[in-house]
């Protein structure tokens, strides 16, 4: 495999994120809430690089809001909606949190689509969205923890019988996905690939499981296509584009996942980035960052095609 060539300010973005989530970590493994609170601060909605946000407060008790974003040179033009969320690991990070800000600004002015970053939208969509959303060409993507949410969210969305409301794509950027066995990319990437490692999954992995759960990485909301795994061959699951990376220590079980979908009769595109790392394309001066955006255009263009 190619070695791993990345500029001096990737390595040390990778280098402050990588001590920001050990510092979370306690002696003990479980996490510090108390630094928790900084991270991932908010960014204003506002008005920048030709797309427009705005947040919608959906329930103050649970502290749940999304952030909409909006290109302002389509306003005239009918667009699909892409509902998009972010990885973190399911505990760090919100959509107005810089990165996240920035890449869906980009999502929305390229592909180009209005973003959404939550799902309630069919019984809301006149009080959320703009006029030019077409929620009957409604994508759903994210990456990391956001992409294994992804694929629940369209597993239960094909059980509802929307009025409105059409899904007609998912686009899973290196879901977070693990299990019991260590594979191959796990073992030899470990310690050496950035961003994870297997003492941060295993502590990320241990915060998710419920409540009273005995600790398996074989629960099948883990290990999505493992021993546990739901039969989706009757599901009714839209095309599907996994992005993967050589430098992932998920790598294994983000193509067993692609390898998963196919078995199952689904249609499944795999993209692979093998001289990238997890979460690469939130790093605007890679070069790659800029070609998953063009990959997802192309994606979301051929499924509109067919419609």
């Amino acid at each position: 495999m190619a070695s791993l060539s990345l500029p001096w300010k990737t390595r040390i973005a990778i280098k402050l994120t990588e001590i920001g989530f050990d510092l979370i970590i306690k002696k003990d493994g479980t996490l510090n809430q108390s630094l928790l609170k900084f991270i991932g601060i908010r960014t204003s909605p506002s008005l920048s690089n030709g797309v427009k946000t705005h947040d919608v407060e959906v329930d103050p008790t649970r502290k749940l809001w999304f952030r909409v974003f909006v290109p302002t040179q389509y306003a005239e033009q009918e667009l699909p909606v892409m509902v998009f969320f972010h990885g973190g690991g399911f505990i760090v990070l919100n959509p107005a949190a810089k990165k996240y800000d920035d890449v869906c600004r980009k999502f929305a002015r390229e592909l180009p689509a209005i973003v959404v970053s939550f799902l309630d939208i069919e019984e809301n969509r006149s009080k959320w969205l703009p006029e030019n959303a077409n929620i009957s060409r409604c994508f759903i993507g994210g990456d990391s923890a956001g992409g294994h949410i992804t694929h629940y969210v369209a597993e239960r969305a094909s059980q509802f019988n929307f009025q409105r409301l059409r899904v007609i794509g998912l686009v899973v950027i290196q879901p977070f996905f693990g299990g019991e066995e260590r594979t191959d990319s796990e073992i030899r990437l470990d310690g050496t690939a950035p961003i994870l490692s297997l003492k941060r999954t295993d502590v990320l992995w241990k915060a998710f499981l419920p409540l009273g759960e005995p600790y398996n990485r074989d629960h099948p909301s883990i290990n999505v296509s493992g021993p546990n795994a739901a039969d989706i061959s009757k599901v009714d699951l839209p095309p599907t584009m996994v992005v993967v990376a050589g430098f992932d220590i998920l790598r294994d079980w983000q193509i067993r996942y692609y390898e998963w979908l196919k078995k199952s009769g689904k249609e499944a595109y795999l993209m692979d980035y093998p001289n990238m790392f997890h979460a690469f394309y939130l790093f605007p001066e890679l070069p790659e960052s800029d070609q998953l955006i063009l990959e997802v255009k192309d994606f979301i263009q051929k499924v509109l095609n067919k419609i």
